[in-house]
C-alpha cells in the first residue's frame, strides 16, 4: 500500500498505544504540532469503530500532556479533515493536535471557523 502513514518510519513515533499512534507533523502549523493516527487503514472518522476512537482520543489527551510540558502552549486546535472538500489530503485517518500561542495569530477568534475565513469572525 502506497500510503505514508502506514508506511511510517517507527523512529518518528512520539507515542503508541494497541489501536494507533502520535508523531509530529512534518509540515507543523506551529511548534508542537502532532498527527495522531490509527494504525488500520480507513480514511475518515466516521469509518473508525467505538474502541478506536476511544483509543486516538486517549492518544491525544496523553499528547497534550507532553506537549504542555515540552512546549507550553496557551491554547489548543484539535481537529480531523475528512474528504478533499475539507482539505483533507493523505486519504488515511488523522487527527491534528494544534498548539497555540498568543500572538501565532493577529485575532485568533473563531479558532477551526478559520477554515472558511470570511466566516471566521462573527
Amino acid at each position: 500500500m502506497n500510503c505514508i502513514f502506514c508506511n511510517m518510519q517507527k523512529e518518528r513515533v512520539v507515542l503508541e498505544n494497541d489501536l494507533g499512534y502520535a508523531m509530529y507533523d512534518g509540515f507543523p502549523v506551529n511548534p508542537g504540532h502532532l498527527l495522531i493516527i490509527p494504525k488500520r487503514h480507513f480514511s475518515n472518522f466516521f469509518e473508525s469503530t467505538d474502541t478506536e476512537r476511544t483509543a486516538l482520543f486517549s492518544l491525544v489527551d496523553d499528547a497534550k500532556k507532553i506537549l504542555d510540558q515540552k512546549f507550553q502552549p496557551e491554547g489548543y486546535n484539535v481537529g480531523i479533515n475528512i474528504g478533499e472538500a475539507a482539505g483533507q489530503s493523505v486519504m488515511h485517518l488523522h487527527i491534528h493536535l494544534i498548539p497555540r500561542y498568543i500572538g501565532d495569530v493577529e485575532k485568533p477568534k473563531g479558532g477551526v471557523r478559520g477554515v472558511i475565513p470570511s466566516k471566521q469572525s462573527y
